[in-house]
């Protein structure tokens, strides 16, 4: 029974809908809505783990850590190319433009924070010591970033911090209407992307030689 006002009730049909049907709606709704708006971000991050490699679940978490880092690599460079096209030049100001984005994810935790919070070293990368939901998250952000930078052609520093922190915002409370957990309690790993680049390369250097 629902509430049709003025006091009165009506009975409706409950129905379930298969994944399919739940995509087409969700894909095909206003993003204005918030419940629109959360089931897109899902089946988006759903699809780009798909496309990071086809048997991504049967990986090992630094396998996963691995493609995934390789692939922020890679759209890091393809967001600066979009910052700068919206007018971010400077390095300085494009420092700015990558904390406004970490301070939206992390609820207004900055880049200094954030590497404070996980204990490292001044010369050790954020992104290097994240293990792979944290990297997914932050890769959703930069690939959403990007695409809305370009697509919305945002001019002006300032509209491009904004746009950098609300995604980033977005994709927190996506992570919440979910139920996961917030990237600044993920446990931070103990092997750094390098240390498992390292232990790789051993290992195929070892099996060469045994051949």
């Amino acid at each position: 029974m629902v509430d049709i006002g003025s006091g009165a009730e009506r009975e409706i049909d409950d129905v379930m809908l298969s994944r399919y049907a739940c995509y087409l709606i969700v894909m095909n709704g206003d993003p204005r809505k918030e419940v629109i708006a959360v089931g897109q971000t899902y089946f988006a991050v759903k699809t780009r783990q798909q496309e990071l490699i086809d048997n991504y679940d049967q990986l090992s978490e630094d396998q996963k850590r691995l493609a995934i880092r390789n692939e922020m690599i890679a759209h890091n460079k393809s967001l600066a190319e979009a910052a700068q096209m919206a007018g971010i030049e400077d390095p300085r100001d494009y420092a700015i433009f990558q904390n406004k984005g970490y301070q939206g994810l992390y609820g207004g935790l900055g880049a200094k924070e954030i590497h404070a919070r996980k204990g490292l070293k001044k010369s050790q990368k954020i992104l290097d010591h994240m293990g792979s939901t944290e990297l997914a998250a932050n890769l959703f952000r930069a690939t959403q970033t990007d695409e809305k930078l370009r697509r919305e052609n945002i001019q002006g520093k300032q509209a491009a911090y904004d746009t950098h922190y609300e995604v980033g915002k977005k994709v927190r409370q996506t992570i919440k209407e979910l139920g996961g957990t917030m990237p600044e309690d993920l446990p931070t790993p103990q092997k750094s992307i390098a240390q498992i680049e390292r232990e790789q390369e051993k290992r195929k250097l070892k099996s060469g030689e045994e051949k």
